[in-house]
């Protein structure tokens, strides 16, 4: 990214520093999906990319961050640092939790969780074990189970259940989710429950002949927000619904409104071209809101 590249960062900085200003005024909470695509130490060097990455994550009270590939663990850490380093309260305005390193033989990745920790915090975590008897290893990243406190919302706690499939496996995986919601159903008590990430649920991975045998997608139970024609990639020659908004429970989707669903065009957004959007990411973050609890009119 040569040529200009001064002026871009001086007005993606514009832009965090605005957004920073703005966010979190009020109580209702937005929470994203982002498949930040190959994310390590050849990532977070390059700091053009990673000043257009803080502000999309500066956009939301929580981001679900896929597809970490941080081997030295040191990557992450140091975007995180950098995130917090524009607030100037004592505690950090981000917080976070990560999981260990998933996947089969030596490719690797990891899930992560960044939260607004003034809004939200973390009640437990699970690492689902993909143990199931007769139907072992259906994941190639198992979920990272978080379950939320937040205490300004509708809803006063939710579950996010995370997905990084792989596409050629995509179909298996997706349905499988089904089961993973239905452990997760025994062993937590929360009812309010968001099943999100990269879903690889389009573009041929996912016929369409497919769809009635996705246990979660014929269950009527469960919301899709997620059309299958939004388009969730960058490149000008994809048109595919890759990530994927899930939700389950009468509150919990009582509790956001489906126009509140934004795939957020960074790369309109920002004014970046093509090759400067896709060396950030080749996925748009997907957005939903969770509204606000009723002000106490005591």
């Amino acid at each position: 990214m040569s040529g200009g590249v001064s002026v871009w960062r001086v007005v993606i900085w514009l832009v965090l520093s605005l957004v920073l200003g703005l966010s979190g005024g009020g109580s209702a909470l937005k929470i994203c999906t982002f498949n930040i695509q190959s994310f390590g130490e050849k990532k977070i060097e390059k700091q053009e990319v990673v000043d257009v990455i803080l502000a999309l994550i500066a956009r939301c009270d929580i981001m679900l961050v896929m597809e970490i590939k941080d081997l030295s663990g040191k990557a992450f850490p140091q975007l995180m640092t950098q995130l917090n380093s524009d607030y100037s309260s004592r505690k950090n305005e981000y917080n976070y939790v990560i999981s260990d390193r998933l996947g089969r033989k030596s490719y690797k990745e990891q899930y992560a969780f960044i939260y607004r920790q003034r809004l939200v915090s973390v009640k437990e975590v699970y690492q689902y074990p993909d143990t199931q008897l007769g139907d072992e290893d259906a994941f190639s990243r198992e979920p990272f189970i978080v379950w939320f406190s937040s205490p300004k919302t509708v809803v006063q706690d939710f579950v996010i259940i995370p997905i990084h499939t792989t596409p050629d496996t995509s179909v298996r995986e997706i349905n499988e989710l089904y089961d993973v919601f239905q452990d997760v159903k025994q062993r937590w008590t929360s009812k309010n429950v968001i099943i999100m990430g990269d879903f690889n649920a389009d573009c041929g991975y996912v016929p369409k002949k497919q769809w009635s045998s996705i246990r979660l997608r014929s269950d009527t139970s469960f919301l899709w927000l997620t059309g299958d024609t939004i388009d969730t990639t960058v490149k000008e020659s994809t048109d595919c619904a890759y990530d994927r908004v899930v939700l389950h429970g009468d509150k919990m989707i009582q509790a956001v409104k489906p126009t509140s669903l934004d795939v957020f065009d960074f790369r309109q957004a920002y004014g970046l071209t093509e090759l400067q959007a896709l060396a950030v990411s080749d996925h748009y973050p997907v957005c939903i809101t969770v509204n606000a609890a009723p002000r106490n009119r005591g």
